[in-house]
């Protein structure tokens, strides 16, 4: 008897789609797994729409409508393992800046017809609403990690995704330190690595896309960029930006808004 092909589902809800764009521009690499995986549900590559059981569903995006969030239920019901993909589904994205706001007052501005809006008051992660099997952090998500986290599912295995910050990134790379050389502010110290700290080999300090790293100092952060002189108030608009609503970017900016 031959084993039966798992079954993967992709989802999108709240977001920009550049998650699964990521997965569509692995190309060869997402190739090489193709066929050990059976694509049934993916509406952004394919016509094909099959109903569940899912072996595997890769969720997108975060929950801000009703529909929503009775949605993200059927699907966790109906798939054995859900991945959440990007700062979206797992930090609730940049949308989750409404969270400190009126939402009703920006609806008003927008929309000609406001009261044909239906929206929930936050932009929540889905793992807010639902188990999460694992979630892979970015904004967007690094293209290889995606891969591991996929062929890890395959062959039952933990995924090898680093939860360290991304000054590690830079003294791999020989990086200078942009904080220590220049003076730029630089969310490297707490941010989660997996973009190959790309924006300092440039120059630039990090902006923290792909969320806290694991046990984030951010009191050592606050104190090393007032000694560039960056205020508490710059500090918290750093930390809200795509991970906004992660717990410990949340917890400090709340902290720090002045």
């Amino acid at each position: 008897m031959t084993a039966k092909t798992p079954t993967l589902a992709v989802w999108k809800f709240a977001s920009c789609s550049g998650c699964q764009l990521t997965l569509l521009n692995c190309e060869d690499d997402f190739l090489s797994i193709v066929g050990a995986i059976d694509i049934v549900y993916f509406p952004e590559a394919t016509k094909t729409m099959a109903d569940g059981p899912y072996d595997l569903s890769i969720v997108e995006g975060s929950i801000t409508t009703a529909h929503e969030a009775e949605q993200i239920q059927r699907i966790r019901a109906s798939s054995t393992t859900l991945i959440t993909v990007g700062a979206c589904a797992t930090a609730g994205g940049i949308q989750a800046l409404k969270n400190w706001a009126d939402v009703d007052e920006f609806i008003s501005i927008v929309y000609p017809h406001p009261e044909f809006i239906n929206s929930l008051g936050t932009s929540t992660p889905i793992a807010d609403h639902v188990k999460v099997d694992f979630e892979l952090h970015g904004c967007p998500i690094s293209q290889r990690q995606l891969i591991e986290v996929i062929d890890s599912f395959l062959h039952r295995r933990k995924p090898n995704t680093p939860s360290y910050s991304v000054c590690v990134e830079c003294k791999l790379n020989e990086t200078t330190c942009v904080m220590i050389a220049n003076g730029t502010p630089c969310m490297g110290p707490v941010t989660r690595a997996g973009c190959g700290a790309l924006c300092p080999a440039f120059n630039r300090g990090c902006y923290g896309c792909f969320g806290p790293s694991e046990t984030p100092n951010i009191a050592s952060l606050r104190d090393l960029w007032h000694s560039i002189g960056v205020a508490d108030a710059d500090l918290a608009l750093a930390l809200r930006t795509f991970n906004a609503y992660a717990p410990e970017f949340r917890e400090a900016s709340d902290h720090y808004v002045g």
